[in-house]
């Protein structure tokens, strides 16, 4: 009996997942064409198309399982998007948006390694080995991603809005 309940659990937090990723898919080209960074313009780019590209491996996970991916709508994600748009609205001068924007992503960027994190594990557990992977994959991908926000913040982004200042 636990062993559905787990799957069930799984599966939910899974359509979460993809609801979430299909937001991003949404809200990353109104977050490139704000930022004034061409860095930051690219970053975003190139995370769009990663983010296709988890949305098909999602797609290949819920195959496996046999599930419908959709069903389920991620709020937290909905309103980090909603705090994104906000912040494209505040007028903010360029420098400034740029790290409002690096700020919003990480927010995002964490919440999808706690949620790709969590699920990988919870695959393991079950002995999914190869939804485990794919979604492995998609972690890696996130960290990497977080991983340019920062160094785009340190590097560049904080200190021209500092010097604008």
């Amino acid at each position: 009996m636990s062993e559905q309940a787990l799957k069930d659990l799984f599966i939910k937090e899974l359509q979460d997942t993809y609801s979430s990723e299909t937001q991003i898919l949404e809200a990353l080209p109104a977050m490139a064409e704000a930022a004034s960074s061409p860095k930051l313009k690219q970053a975003f780019q190139t995370h769009l198309k990663e983010t296709d590209g988890q949305i098909k491996r999602l797609d290949r996970i819920f195959q496996i399982l046999q599930a419908d991916p959709g069903g389920n709508t991620c709020e937290a994600t909905q309103g980090l998007v909603e705090e994104a748009e906000e912040i494209m609205e505040e007028g903010l001068p360029a420098e400034v948006l740029d790290v409002a924007l690096i700020m919003a992503a990480q927010k995002v960027e964490h919440y999808e390694i706690a949620s790709y994190g969590s699920l990988r594990t919870l695959a393991e557990t079950c002995g999914m080995t190869d939804v485990a992977k794919l979604l492995e994959e998609t972690l890696e991908e996130e960290k990497a991603t977080d991983q340019k926000l920062n160094q785009l913040a340190e590097g560049e982004v904080n200190q021209r809005a500092f010097k604008a200042a």
